[in-house]
């Protein structure tokens, strides 16, 4: 059996975090197999607006691109082909653990060019397969905004066996 935590709340009166509500399931004889929390896991992403997107000096195929991220406007080299000005995408700033590859997002210097975060693919977020470009959000995307939010990941979901 499946709910979210949305849902549980509209049938408990509670104010009790995710964890605190799984153990007190467990306590009561409902074993909790597994919390998928996108929102957790998603929570250094965030939408961000392509002030400015040019031809990398130094590369035919890499864009580089200046990034409206809510916080300040920061600059990221990459190769997606739909990259563009004026689109919103999902910025990932440096620091953040990108699940599609498994890799933690490193300040970079690509091909002579600094590069402060990126902006993802499906398939880099772990939310599909495709690569073929970044993420291209509605232009009424409220930039600097949670993805998860925005995208209505930000409700846990129980998995009760």
């Amino acid at each position: 059996m499946k709910f979210t935590l949305k849902w549980l709340k509209e049938h408990l009166d509670t104010n009790a975090d995710v964890e605190t509500i799984a153990r007190t399931l467990t306590m009561i004889g409902l074993e909790v197999e597994h919390i998928e929390d996108r929102a957790r896991d998603l929570a250094p992403f965030t939408i961000g607006y392509v002030v400015e997107a040019v031809q990398h000096p130094n590369a035919d195929k890499l864009r580089v691109c200046k990034v409206d991220t809510g916080q300040g406007v920061v600059q990221v080299v990459g190769g997606a082909p739909n990259a563009r000005t004026g689109m919103k995408g999902v910025f990932a700033p440096v620091g953040s653990f990108i699940p599609g590859t498994r890799l933690d997002l490193k300040k970079g210097v690509i091909r002579g060019v600094d590069s402060n975060g990126m902006l993802c693919s499906m398939r880099e977020m772990g939310l599909g397969q495709d690569h073929e470009g970044i993420i291209d959000l509605a232009a009424d995307a409220p930039v600097g905004q949670s993805f998860a939010a925005y995208m209505g990941y930000d409700d846990p979901v129980f998995e009760i066996k």
